[in-house]
C-alpha cells in the first residue's frame, strides 16, 4: 500500500510540474491528451486551474472541452478508416447493436450526454462509435465540446462550493453508481424530448 500511495504521490507531483510547466495551456493540452490516447487526470486538472484562479473558469472550461473535441480527431479517423471491427472486439454483440440503435435515432444526444459523465464512462466507446456510424465531423466536434463543457462546468462549481476534495469523492461515488447515475440523465434525456415533442405539436395545432 505505501508503494502505491508514492507512486500515485511521484504521479500528482508530475502532473503538477507539468501544468506549471504549460501555464495557461496546460489545460487544453492535458485534456488533448486524455482524449487522442493517454488516460490523463483531467478533472483534477480542470478543478485545481479553476480553485486558484476562478476569475478565468469559463475560460478554462472552455479550453478543456477544445481540448478534449480536438483530442477525439484521432480516435475519430481511426473509427472512419476501420473501426467497426475494434469496436466489436471491445463490446459484445448486444452492446453494439444498442449504441448503433442510439446514434440512428439521436445522434447528436448520443455522443453528447455520455461526454458530460466523468470516469468510469467509457467515453471512448461512444467517440469510436460516432465514426463508424458515420456522424458528420462537424456534430462529432460540437457534441464533445458541449458534453465536456458541462461536465466541466458542472465540476468547477462543486469545487469553488465543496473544494477541491469533492473531486476524489465524486470520482469514487460515480465508480460505484455510474450506471444509476446514466439511468437518470438518460431518463431525463427522454421526459425532455417528449415534452419538447409534445410542446412542438401543441403550437402546430
Amino acid at each position: 500500500m505505501k508503494s502505491i500511495g508514492h507512486i500515485l504521490a511521484r504521479y500528482t507531483a508530475w502532473v503538477l510540474g507539468l501544468m506549471k510547466l504549460l501555464g495557461i495551456w496546460g489545460v487544453f493540452m492535458i485534456a488533448f491528451a486524455d482524449s487522442a490516447l493517454l488516460g490523463m487526470p483531467v478533472d483534477f486538472v480542470v478543478a485545481t486551474y479553476v480553485y486558484q484562479d476562478r476569475r478565468r473558469l469559463l475560460l478554462y472550461i472552455a479550453m478543456a472541452s477544445l481540448g478534449s473535441a480536438l483530442g477525439s480527431i484521432p480516435l475519430y479517423i481511426v473509427g472512419y478508416l476501420g473501426g467497426e471491427k475494434v469496436l466489436r472486439k471491445r463490446i459484445s454483440e448486444e452492446r453494439f447493436l444498442k449504441i448503433h440503435r442510439s446514434f440512428e435515432e439521436h445522434e447528436f444526444w448520443a455522443l453528447m450526454f455520455p461526454g458530460m459523465l466523468p470516469p468510469p464512462m467509457p467515453y471512448k466507446i461512444f467517440v469510436l462509435g460516432a465514426a463508424v456510424f458515420e456522424m458528420r465531423f462537424r456534430d462529432f466536434l460540437v457534441a464533445i465540446f458541449l458534453g465536456r463543457f458541462v461536465r466541466f462546468l458542472v465540476l468547477s462549481v462543486l469545487v469553488l462550493w465543496f473544494g477541491p476534495p469533492i473531486v476524489g469523492l465524486l470520482g469514487g461515488l460515480l465508480k460505484q453508481h455510474w450506471l444509476g447515475v446514466l439511468g437518470v440523465i438518460v431518463g431525463g434525456v427522454c421526459l425532455w424530448l417528449v415534452l419538447r415533442r409534445w410542446r412542438a405539436g401543441r403550437d402546430a395545432k
